[in-house]
């Protein structure tokens, strides 16, 4: 797959272009997960269970993007599920233990905002995992996910990728506004003195953990809009691409008239 550095940064769309994007891809994605959960007829069946992986740079853009997600679908219809570091007693268990509970069954959506790729990531960068643990992870993650794709589920995996410049004028723009400082601490100023270390981490991430059933989507960050429309519209491909390969059939996708 490309690496980071192969990303043109440059990508952008107009306000009116993701607005436009964003409401073509809300109602179909609205549309797919009512198919999925068996709601728009009595007697549907349970689509596959469906995991949308997000991962990226602090402020690369995940919150808005996931934000996007969704906005369009009933609440009772998707979970967020958000984590950040373990706590002790999740500490004294396996790693990959504290996501299972929040994993989708048939006709399910869960976003996973951050997830069991932190062994990778700020585990082996920061020295929380060892490296023989970080090390053993990569096969460890590839049979977790292998496993839950053998029984059905779709994955949809993300990396959000910006550059130094624009990580650097985020995290400025948030220290200033007192409604987002919440969202600026001091672990992210030290994170982002060790960027060499953790892109290192993330390209070895994606190059050993992108497989045929959950493969990643690097997603060009620099331009919020146009990463906002890039993942709700891979989205909406991956599980379309996912339930023909387990020959669950689709609706056809709604005319622009069409409410949903």
């Amino acid at each position: 797959m490309a690496r980071l550095d192969d990303l043109d940064l440059s990508r952008k769309l107009k306000r009116r272009e993701q607005d436009e994007r964003l409401l073509v891809g809300g109602r179909r994605l609205s549309q797919l997960r009512l198919a999925l959960g068996g709601k728009l007829h009595p007697d549907d069946p349970l689509g596959p269970p469906v995991a949308v992986v997000a991962e990226g740079w602090d402020a690369g853009g995940k919150g808005g993007a996931i934000k996007r997600l969704v906005a369009p679908l009933d609440a009772r219809h998707v979970r967020v599920a958000s984590y950040a570091a373990p706590t002790f007693d999740e500490k004294r268990h396996h790693y990959l233990q504290r996501f299972w509970g929040a994993l989708p069954g048939w006709g399910g959506m869960t976003i996973f905002d951050r997830s069991w790729y932190g062994r990778v990531l700020v585990e082996r960068v920061e020295g929380f995992a060892t490296e023989e643990q970080w090390r053993r992870a990569y096969d460890e993650i590839v049979e977790f996910e292998r496993t839950l794709a053998a029984e059905g589920t779709i994955f949809v995996k993300f990396w959000l990728h910006i550059s130094p410049e624009e990580q650097l004028a985020r995290f400025e723009r948030r220290q200033r506004d007192p409604l987002k400082t919440y969202k600026i601490t001091d672990e992210d100023w030290r994170n982002r003195e060790k960027r060499p270390q953790y892109a290192e981490a993330v390209e070895e991430m994606l190059a050993r953990t992108d497989t045929l059933e959950a493969p990643w989507t690097l997603v060009e960050g620099d331009s919020k809009r146009f990463a906002r429309v890039k993942v709700m519209e891979s989205v909406i491909e991956q599980v379309e691409r996912g339930c023909a390969a387990r020959g669950f059939e689709l609706p056809q996708p709604l005319e622009p008239e069409t409410n949903v």
